[in-house]
């Protein structure tokens, strides 16, 4: 059995999917209503800020997803007592934080990438900490330098062993004068739960601002951290000497409700998406009406939907907050099939993110990739020899197709594509989905799909 397939079944059998591969019937428009909890790149960020509290957090809108589930064995094998409340709320309690030996860090963490995360927290409380062989989506180069280097400024000891790296604070964590070469998320998280028990000031530049950071910081700030965000991406943090624990409910999911978004344009349909908001996905709600798609704001979430008529083409670029965010491009490149003319996607943050359209084209679409940069700035791939610029030309009839899911988006945006293709379509691999999409299958059996799940 190949890796691909492995991680796949493990993330799915994680969260009750009990198999590996969906055949869909295409061509029937997604209308229906789907709720959203909390989002995938904020929640498992906070369970690891847990850590850093003295008293017992308790965390709301918690997705049943994979990730979560892989942070929840990280945390228990470090001595963190785990509790769920309900549905979605988990009490996490770390009185009793120890070690836990590589092996065993290894096996809970599989192919999530969460555990760097865990270094500044357990520098904190232990001393030491350890880092397996790191995985994830396959979309790109995700470099560890820039956590790496970040934390040896806060006095960090980096020991690299055959196993993975292991690091050690011999003197103690200082606040530091941090410059991003660019405004990583990961490595603002790893910088923001270090410098929070850090002896000192610390002042990061270049910071991503994303609303899962800025909820972060709410987080950390009510667990009694200083930290003020100027808005030229200077975060500066002023180190205390005890962190007590959080009460939070996660901000919602806008990554998962631009996917949705973009199934209901690409499947003539009309999706209601409890639980968005606005303020969050302005950039993303003005490509998606220029696109020709229509949505509407209510109190508790937002409807988007197909109004009738053709739909137009867009020049995308992808980057950091408050652009267009890489995770959008993926499930609306599908809807772009559909438009009347030539769109053209440049992306410039993962420079891998579009290998998902090998199955487009196999279903009839007509996309070209290119090296260089298209429809916008040169980027920092623009000399590195990538695929990182998409021209969609349509508008194109999808037909049904066998498609094997590559990563998380990815695999999501290949749902979308056999939902409004022609004919029948079977997805394998889609466990990764299960990663970040919580009860993906019931959702779509909500709005109406027409799908079969074959174990």
């Amino acid at each position: 059995m190949n890796t691909l397939l492995e991680d796949a079944q493990a993330a799915g059998a994680s969260v009750g999917l009990t198999a590996d591969r969906i055949t869909l019937q295409g061509g029937k428009p997604l209308v229906g209503r789907i709720e959203l909890k909390g989002a995938k790149n904020l929640v498992t960020k906070a369970m690891v800020a847990a850590l850093l509290g003295e008293t017992p957090s308790e965390l709301r809108s918690v997705p049943e997803i994979s990730d979560v589930r892989v942070v929840k064995g990280l945390l228990e094998v470090h001595g963190v007592k785990v509790s769920s409340v309900g549905d979605d709320t988990l009490l996490l309690d770390p009185s009793n934080v120890e070690s836990a030996h590589f092996e065993v860090i290894d096996a809970y963490a599989g192919s999530s990438r969460i555990p760097i995360l865990f270094c500044g927290p357990l520098l904190h409380r232990l001393g030491e900490a350890f880092i397996p062989d790191l995985g994830g989506c396959r979309i790109g180069d995700r470099p560890i330098d820039f956590h790496l280097d970040g934390l040896r400024r806060f006095g960090a000891v980096v020991d690299k062993q055959p196993q993975g790296i292991r690091l050690t604070a011999p003197n103690g964590l200082k606040g530091a004068k941090i410059e991003l070469p660019y405004p990583s998320v990961g490595a603002t998280e790893q910088v923001l739960l270090t410098a929070v028990r850090a002896e000192g000031t610390t002042e990061l530049r270049n910071a991503a601002v994303e609303p899962e950071i800025m909820d972060l910081i709410n987080i950390l700030q009510k667990m009694g951290a200083i930290i003020s965000v100027d808005t030229d991406r200077v975060i500066r943090i002023e180190g205390v000497e005890r962190l007590e624990g959080y009460k939070h409910t996660a901000l919602f999911d806008r990554n998962e409700a631009a996917s949705w978004a973009a199934a209901a344009l690409a499947t003539n349909g009309d999706i209601f998406v409890g639980g968005a908001r606005q303020s969050e996905m302005l950039t993303f709600l003005n490509v998606y009406r220029k696109v020709g798609g229509a949505f509407e704001i209510q109190d508790d979430g937002i409807r988007f939907f197909h109004p009738g008529g053709k739909l137009k083409p867009v020049i995308i670029e992808t980057d950091v907050h408050p652009g267009f965010m890489t995770d959008w491009q993926q499930p609306l490149v599908v809807a772009l099939t559909k438009a009347e003319g030539v769109s053209i996607v440049h992306e410039t943050v993962y420079e891998q993110r579009f290998g998902f359209t090998d199955a487009l084209v196999d279903m009839g679409a007509q996309i070209q990739l290119h090296r260089e940069c298209l429809g916008g700035a040169e980027c920092r791939f623009g000399q590195r020899n990538f695929n990182h610029s998409a021209v969609i030309v349509g508008p194109t009839e999808l037909h049904g197709a066998d498609v094997v899911v590559p990563d998380l988006r990815g695999g999501f945006s290949h749902l979308i594509a056999a939902l409004s293709a022609e004919g029948t379509s079977t997805v394998s691999n889609v466990g990764i989905i299960a990663r970040g999409y919580e009860n993906f299958i019931e959702k779509l059996r909500a709005l109406g799909a027409d799908f079969v799940l074959e174990a």
